[in-house]
C-alpha cells in the first residue's frame, strides 16, 4: 500500500471565480506614460506586474502570487477579511483593492481587472462565511 492511498481524501470542491494576471490597460496607458522620461519608473513597475503578478479568486479564499519573478505568493480566507476597499484607476476600466484582515494587516491588490465584479464577489463570499460562522441559538 502505498503513502497516497493512505492520505485523506480532500472533498472540498473549489470554484474559480477568476485567475489571470493585471489589466492589459495598466500596462499600455503606462507604455505612453514610459515616453517620456518622468513615466520610465511607472513603465517598469507595469512591465513587472504584467510579467510577474497573479491573482486567482476561488470560491474559498484569494490568493495573489507577486513579487520579484512571481516568487511571492500570498493567501488569504475569507473569515480573515474584515473589509474590503477599492479604488478605480484607467478611467474605471480597472482598479485597485486593498484587503484589511482581522489583524490589521493589509492586503495590496493593483491593476485588478473587473475591480467592481471581484470586490462584490469577495464581499459576498465573506459575508455568507460570517453567517454561516455565527452562533445559532444565542439566548438573550
Amino acid at each position: 500500500m502505498s503513502a497516497a492511498s493512505n492520505a485523506p481524501k480532500a472533498d472540498i470542491q473549489e470554484t474559480v471565480f477568476y485567475e489571470g494576471g493585471p489589466a492589459r490597460g495598466d500596462l499600455i496607458l503606462n507604455v505612453l506614460f514610459g515616453l517620456t522620461l518622468i513615466g520610465l519608473p511607472f513603465l517598469v513597475a507595469a512591465l513587472v506586474r504584467a510579467l510577474w503578478l497573479r491573482f486567482r479568486i476561488t470560491s474559498r479564499r484569494v490568493e495573489v502570487n507577486g513579487g520579484w519573478l512571481g516568487r511571492d505568493r500570498t493567501q488569504v480566507v475569507y473569515s480573515q477579511i474584515r473589509e474590503v476597499r477599492s479604488v478605480p484607476r484607467g478611467f474605471g476600466a480597472w482598479g485597485d483593492m486593498v484587503l484589511v484582515l482581522t489583524d490589521g494587516s493589509k492586503l495590496e491588490m493593483r491593476s485588478v481587472p473587473r475591480f467592481r465584479e471581484m470586490e462584490a464577489y469577495i464581499e459576498e463570499q465573506r459575508t455568507s462565511r460570517k453567517a454561516a460562522s455565527a452562533p445559532k441559538g444565542m439566548a438573550a
